[in-house]
């Protein structure tokens, strides 16, 4: 496991690297700051940020970061403000913990956090493939009534033109449709049929 500790504090983040003895292959950077290039050179498994207080400009690099290159990250912070947590989590942030850091914690929390954002991501990729089906969808059914109507077909006719110039061009319905949709918007001298 590849693990970018973040933490001005040497003391503290020794702490952090003691809770994960016996975690195998284990390869620990520890910075003094959060830096995104360097996370992303490094390719950390999991970001690890233990701080007195969270700030702001932290979590907005977090934020960043993750948006570009999700990965688990775990704040250990010693206090926070309200509304903090909350960024945080926001940012991608898959555990916050106040006042809670031991080296007898430290794995668990990381193996939780991990498995927290495992599942996340599914769900984000589960959320992003639906949304583009439901688009697809509707791009069919776009398609479909303009054949019914430009060349009188029925709805079940339209489908089968549909799925067959699929098969033909070995491309996906909802791409063939798309683009009948914009060949018939460029015949009539518009954008989007």
């Amino acid at each position: 496991m590849r693990v970018l500790l973040v933490d001005p504090d040497s003391a503290r983040a020794a702490l952090v690297v003691e809770g994960l003895a016996g975690v195998h292959p284990l390869e620990v950077r520890h910075v003094a700051t959060f830096d995104q290039r360097e996370a992303a050179a490094f390719a950390a498994d999991v970001v690890v940020v233990a701080a007195d207080s969270p700030d702001r400009d932290t979590i907005e690099s977090l934020r960043e970061a993750t948006s570009a290159n999700p990965r688990p990250v775990v704040m250990f912070v010693d206090r926070s403000e309200p509304g903090l947590g909350e960024e945080a989590i926001l940012a991608g942030v898959s555990a916050y913990v106040v006042d809670g850091l031991s080296k007898a914690r430290v794995r668990s929390v990381l193996e939780v956090a991990m498995s927290r954002f495992s599942l996340m991501n599914q769900l984000r990729q589960d959320l992003e493939k639906a949304k583009a089906d439901l688009a697809s969808r509707k791009t069919v059914e776009r398609a479909k009534a303009l054949l019914m109507k430009e060349r009188g077909l029925d709805e079940e006719a339209a489908y089968r033109l549909l799925r067959k110039l699929s098969m033909d061009t070995g491309r996906p319905l909802g791409a063939v449709a798309n683009d009948l949709l914009a060949f018939a918007g460029v015949l009539k001298g518009t954008k989007d049929g």
